[in-house]
């Protein structure tokens, strides 16, 4: 068994522990996210997976989408600009987004707890979470701009 089919297999356990149903297109967006490693937009995964199921509508696409972020499946990454992309490591990690294509990566590097700790001290606020982004160019792009 791959390592994707595992995390699909434990991520239907976590739905059906929820008491969630397990559709084909839920089953659907579900393997796509977790093969996916663009962190994709629910319109990629809609039109991804059209083809496979031509009466599944966008609306539906983000209703499982809502459900996998509210079980903790998937996490949504807002960026202010256009729409949603979501991402199913929900481990502590990082992103590096391209300017020119807006493709996001994931990176590790150790969690900033600290970080969060002297931010509650100094302010008297109850911190919650936070978020790192790394702005720059990808590879991609430095090679088509370098012709």
């Amino acid at each position: 068994m791959t390592v994707s089919d595992k995390r699909l297999q434990e991520a239907i356990v976590t739905l059906k522990d929820s008491g969630v149903r397990i559709t084909p297109q839920r089953h659907a967006v579900l393997e796509y996210l977790l093969n996916s490693m663009t962190h994709p937009t629910a319109d990629e995964i809609y039109k991804a997976l059209e083809g496979k199921f031509p009466n599944m509508s966008v609306a539906t696409v983000y209703n499982n989408l809502r459900v996998f972020r509210e079980i903790g499946l998937v996490r949504e990454l807002t960026y202010g600009d256009s729409s949603s992309r979501f991402d199913c490591n929900t481990s502590e990690h990082y992103h590096i987004i391209c300017e020119s294509c807006g493709k996001i990566v994931d990176f590790h590097y150790p969690s900033l707890n600290e970080v969060e700790s002297l931010a509650e001290q100094v302010t008297g606020f109850n911190v919650s979470h936070h978020r790192m982004e790394v702005y720059g160019t990808c590879e991609d792009c430095q090679a088509k701009n370098a012709h």
